[in-house]
């Protein structure tokens, strides 16, 4: 059974950083493209970073570029995304989740249910807050 478990969630003043972090079981990241996406209040979701996991190739969408970072440990078959310089628009639930092929960079082209669509599997989310 699939399972991602997310962590690192919180609150932060603009401009500060947090880490989270998603534990994969149940089967190999290294054999899927992961990824992660927000549902900020009351909008839609919305894809905000992938990685490929068979060559390490990431994508992220142009609200975050340059913020954050995705990255994975197969030995642990974790993935982290690392978040600097956030925004109030940052805040929302933030959620990892797994996809075959190129399914986890498909969703950073989508919106709403389709960033759903895009992946086979996903976690239970962690909240960000960004707020002063």
């Amino acid at each position: 059974q699939v399972q991602l478990v997310e962590s690192g969630g919180g609150s932060v003043q603009p401009g500060g950083s947090l880490t989270l972090s998603c534990a994969a079981s149940g089967f190999s990241s290294s054999s899927y493209s992961m990824g992660w996406f927000r549902q900020p209040p009351g909008k839609e979701f919305e894809g905000v970073a992938a990685i490929y996991t068979g060559s390490g190739t990431t994508y992220y969408a142009d609200s975050v570029k340059g913020r954050f970072t995705i990255s994975e440990d197969n030995v642990k078959n974790t993935v982290f995304l690392q978040m600097t310089s956030l925004k109030a628009e940052d805040t929302g639930r933030y959620y990892c989740a797994a996809a075959g092929g190129m399914g986890a960079m498909n969703a950073l082209q989508a919106q709403g249910v389709k960033v759903l669509l895009s992946f086979a599997h996903s976690g239970q989310g962690t909240q960000v807050t960004v707020s002063s």
